[in-house]
């Protein structure tokens, strides 16, 4: 038995069997598509069609890559359709399978009546409802990754919904920068500054609260990931404040950093749980501490 409370130091727990570019990709595109949604809704509410078309361009572009790394890492298409015959509600796959079977139609539909210009009430009520369920799909992978027994994710289950939402919304508000003319860009100026203060907040608190485990976030491929990403939020937020609404290369460059920096975060959380269930330390030695204090 090694210091490390495991036999040759050996993984107590078995990581998941994911692909990084499948699964991180998965996270990273869910989030941008429900948060593009949801700003798509808004800005067609407040009458900015262009921004309008951008974000449901963007929400279905992404939406469909996710749905295509989540059906490419589970190997068979026909296993997604599976998991469409059981509805569990304490299964954070389960609810995430149905959330976006019943999302993603009401994206597409929602862009083709944008950009083809049929249907406009119909197209209307679509975005409208897809940015609805926009808040969800953005989140609830922070859940599915929760429920399971790897320390920086299980361990960080209080704060991880509210990263991926503040990531969701700065990725969001990237792609509208990116995309819609300045004239238009103020809401997504906006979200950019409230999701990435919520984003670096939440993971500021979630690595206090994890202890020793947040070891895995600061260290290696992960914490150079993590490192990076917070900067780019920043910059971005900063920029999407002041630069973005002088100019187009100002929004641009502040979009940029935003998408990249959302990116960023979830390969990061990605790596920093993988890195987790590698090192047995992360397993041991909160069991460990809890147990010394009786709780």
């Amino acid at each position: 038995m090694s210091d490390t409370g495991s036999y040759y130091g050996k993984p107590i727990i078995n990581p998941p069997v994911w692909a990084e570019r499948d699964i991180a990709g998965y996270l990273f595109t869910g989030g941008l598509a429900g948060a593009s949604s949801l700003l798509g809704a808004g800005a067609d509410v407040s009458d900015r069609p262009a921004l309008a078309r951008a974000a449901r361009l963007t929400a279905t572009g992404a939406i469909l890559v996710s749905l295509g790394a989540l059906i490419h890492d589970l190997g068979r298409p026909e296993r997604f359709l599976n998991m469409l015959r059981v509805v569990k509600p304490t299964s954070p796959m389960s609810m995430g399978v149905w959330l976006l079977a019943g999302y993603a139609p009401l994206t597409v539909v929602a862009t083709a009546s944008d950009v083809f210009a049929r249907a406009p009430r119909t197209g209307r009520a679509a975005g409208v409802a897809a940015g609805l369920m926009g808040a969800g799909v953005s989140t609830y992978t922070a859940a599915l990754i929760a429920d399971t027994a790897v320390p920086a994710w299980h361990d960080g289950h209080r704060e991880l919904p509210y990263v991926f939402a503040g990531s969701a919304a700065s990725a969001a508000a990237g792609a509208g920068l990116l995309a819609a003319p300045v004239a238009q860009s103020a809401p997504a100026a906006r979200l950019a500054v409230l999701g990435a203060v919520a984003e670096l907040a939440a993971e500021h608190a979630m690595e206090r609260r994890l202890g020793m485990v947040a070891g895995a976030l600061r260290g290696g491929s992960a914490g150079r990931r993590l490192k990076a990403a917070k900067a780019l939020t920043a910059v971005g937020a900063v920029g999407a404040a002041t630069i973005a609404r002088r100019g187009r290369a100002g929004a641009a460059l502040s979009g940029a950093a935003l998408l990249t920096g959302s990116a960023l975060t979830r390969f990061g959380l990605f790596e920093g749980g993988m890195a987790s269930a590698r090192d047995p330390r992360y397993t041991v030695e909160p069991q460990r501490a809890r147990r010394a204090a009786g709780t």
